[in-house]
């Protein structure tokens, strides 16, 4: 795990904005050089004014691979709730032949209950959600098994949460990229979780990417010396991934800067 390159991510939220606000600040994320640009899976604002601009998440994506050469490109996370699990698959592994293979395929259980109603899906409960996530995983892998073409690689795949019991089992058994919004203290408690999750299941706690949210959810910007005083304790327990969700309809991207110099310090670049 500690062998890592540190690689550093953007959320750019899809509200509060026009279509073409976003795409150039996925050009302009592209061009600083960050490794990840992220949207999420969304059907109204989070923050904010409830009702302001929204766009949909995968309809995105695919125009995101388009337009972008570099980066990979995913969502942050997918809602298990919104899609046919097979179906996602095929989504995915299309946008895998966009992109020439820059789609991380990002999934959570689902949590905002206003998409749910709103779109006629059955909210459930926490737990339901995560059985319905767990049955979901081995059929988006089957039917990504069968697709012709295949994707052009194994697409990794990312699994947001932090819950002991049932989320981390499924990273343990099946991401290849864990996601959460943990500081250092939850943190380090969760890898402990998630060792043992993998060694149950065979696995080396080693083949998985640990990501995290830095910043807080929402805010636009994070201080210079953010990269030392919120990152460095996140990068000791092994966190390689981190990425700040940034609102339209700005997206200033200023602030990411000092979290690029801080990786190519780290990965000696």
């Amino acid at each position: 795990m500690n062998e890592r390159p540190v690689r550093i991510g953007v959320q750019l939220q899809p509200q509060h904005a026009t279509y073409q606000q976003m795409r150039d600040a996925v050009m302009r994320a592209q061009d600083l050089g960050v490794d990840v640009i992220f949207n999420w899976d969304h059907f109204y604002p989070l923050y904010g004014d409830p009702d302001g601009a929204h766009f949909e998440c995968w309809t995105m994506l695919g125009a995101w691979a388009e337009q972008t050469s570099r980066v990979e490109i995913g969502a942050l996370v997918t809602c298990n709730s919104y899609r046919n699990p097979q179906l996602l698959a095929d989504m995915a592994r299309t946008i895998d032949h966009i992109s020439d293979g820059r789609l991380i395929l990002g999934l959570g259980s689902g949590w905002f209950e206003r998409d749910y109603d709103e779109y006629g899906y059955e909210f459930g409960t926490v737990g339901s959600r995560l059985d319905d996530l767990g049955e979901a995983i081995p059929l988006m892998t089957s039917r990504l098994a069968k697709l012709n073409p295949p994707p052009t690689r194994r697409i990794p795949m990312l699994i947001g949460g932090g819950g002991v019991k049932k989320t981390l089992r499924f990273v343990a058994e099946h991401a290849d990229i864990w996601h959460s919004f943990a500081g250092p203290e939850e943190m380090a408690t969760k890898l402990e979780v998630l060792r043992g999750h993998c060694d149950n299941a065979g696995r080396d706690v080693g083949e998985i990417e640990i990501s995290v949210g830095v910043g807080g959810r929402g805010r636009d910007g994070l201080s210079p010396d953010a990269p030392e005083v919120e990152g460095r304790p996140l990068y000791d327990l092994g966190a390689r991934l981190f990425t700040t969700g940034i609102s339209g309809p700005e997206y200033d991207l200023e602030a990411i800067t000092p979290w690029l110099r801080w990786r190519d310090e780290l990965n000696g670049g």
